[in-house]
């Protein structure tokens, strides 16, 4: 079954058909799912969902482009719920230099407490990072993350730095941006580096795969984005399904 590592069902998209989705999941190939915290509010609704569906786990941080009103109260809570059986990680943190919404300064203080509270509380983190290549690597070098491990969420660089990451022990995570025409890079890193390095993603309601690309995205099209793996690869569907999903439970130690 296919284990989507990185959506966000908490998303008021999701408010008029979440049940209708989530009922079909079984039928589609949809096992489990790891609900993503991005703000303050969203933490108590990743725990809360977390909590209600039996194939649903959460990961509790502050997005870089939030973090702007982060203060150490907040943290703790942040560590609270992770004492929740069902908070598997820390995340999403890290860097984005494209919205810029928030002083790089203030992202890099948040980016780096987030994993020190990520190492205090032994989880694994999920990274965001774009258009911060090198401020990340570094500063995830700087705190020595790969201790932790964790997963490049939504990767969008190059080979080089992906192979970097998984020296370091991070997962690459792929969702359906590797069915765009204009994804070549993706192609080249879903193509090149270990398949027992990758994890399967949505980032839903956002970035949608093709046939779907501008819609609201779901873990319903996550296929789509397995299949286009396995045509990278020249392997099978199946395989790509198998052992990514045994690669989220590694990520989340599930296993």
């Amino acid at each position: 079954m296919i284990f989507d590592t990185h959506a966000h069902y908490n998303d008021k998209q999701f408010d008029g058909d979440r049940e209708e989705i989530f009922a079909a999941f079984k039928e589609t190939g949809i096992g489990r799912v790891c609900n993503i915290a991005s703000d303050i509010e969203s933490i108590e609704e990743c725990l809360d969902l977390a909590e209600r569906y039996p194939f649903m786990y959460c990961a509790l941080g502050i997005h870089p482009s939030d973090c702007g009103p982060m203060t150490e109260e907040v943290l703790e809570t942040i560590r609270r719920g992770l004492s929740h059986p069902r908070a598997v990680a820390v995340g999403e943190i890290g860097l984005d230099y494209y919205w810029d919404d928030v002083d790089r300064e203030v992202q890099k203080y948040w980016f780096r407490r987030q994993l020190d509270l990520a190492r205090e509380e032994n989880k694994p983190v999920v990274i965001h990072s774009r258009e911060a290549a090198a401020d990340t690597m570094n500063i995830l070098k700087e705190k020595n993350a790969g201790d932790m491990g964790g997963v490049i969420h939504c990767y969008s660089y190059s080979l080089e730095q992906a192979r970097e990451y998984v020296k370091m022990g991070f997962f690459i995570g792929i969702g359906g941006v590797v069915t765009f025409k204009n994804s070549r890079k993706l192609k080249e890193v879903a193509r090149e580096i270990p398949l027992e390095n990758i994890v399967l993603e949505t980032d839903c309601p956002y970035l949608a795969p093709v046939p779907y690309r501008g819609k609201r995205n779901s873990s319903l099209y996550l296929p789509l984005a397995a299949q286009a793996i396995a045509e990278i690869r020249g392997t099978e569907v199946s395989e790509v399904i198998a052992v990514t999903e045994k690669n989220a439970e590694r990520l989340y130690r599930l296993a």
